[in-house]
């Protein structure tokens, strides 16, 4: 009796292996599956952000070597992009300051409300295009750039429009 009682306890348990070494080594696999699967559509996914990333900053002074040329003095000495961008953005966000909103907008305040630049795209070595509310309506801005020799800017608006509500 003892004998037997080992010998299913034996097989009990040689089963019991077999069982779960199969279940393992299948969830293994099923997990390398689903593995490569999620990287599959993860590269995808990582090409097409790449690619919509190239595509809206394909007109962006930081990817436009003629428009950077433009900025090399006769001397060699080069204003660099990172750091005319934020000079430039700087010094148009700061006519938002003046009473009547900024001059830049195209548009003087509406029922006592001006208008504001919120986001500003520097396009190339001449144009900047911005975004501006006055909390009511919104609008969108094309806008010329120098830069002088003094190192100030000059701003002149070319063209602008107002969304209706």
């Amino acid at each position: 009796m003892k004998k037997s009682i080992f010998l299913y306890l034996f097989i009990l348990s040689v089963l019991f292996n077999v069982f779960t070494y199969v279940f393992l080594s299948k969830q293994v696999k099923f997990n390398q599956d689903q593995l490569t699967k999620v990287e599959k559509r993860s590269s995808e996914k990582i090409k097409k952000l790449e690619d919509a990333s190239a595509d809206s900053n394909y007109f962006a002074l930081e990817n436009n070597q003629n428009a950077q040329n433009y900025f090399e003095k006769p001397d060699g000495s080069f204003i660099a992009p990172e750091k005319l961008i934020p000079f430039v953005k700087e010094q148009l966000i700061s006519y938002n300051d003046k009473p009547t909103g900024n001059p830049y907008t195209g548009y003087e305040p509406i029922d006592g409300k001006k208008f504001l630049i919120n986001k500003v795209k520097v396009l190339n070595h001449r144009w900047i295009i911005v975004d501006f509310n006055n909390t009511d309506l919104w609008g969108e801005a094309i806008i010329k750039y120098f830069i002088n020799d003094d190192g100030t800017v000059d701003f002149e608006t070319a063209e602008s429009l107002l969304y209706s509500k």
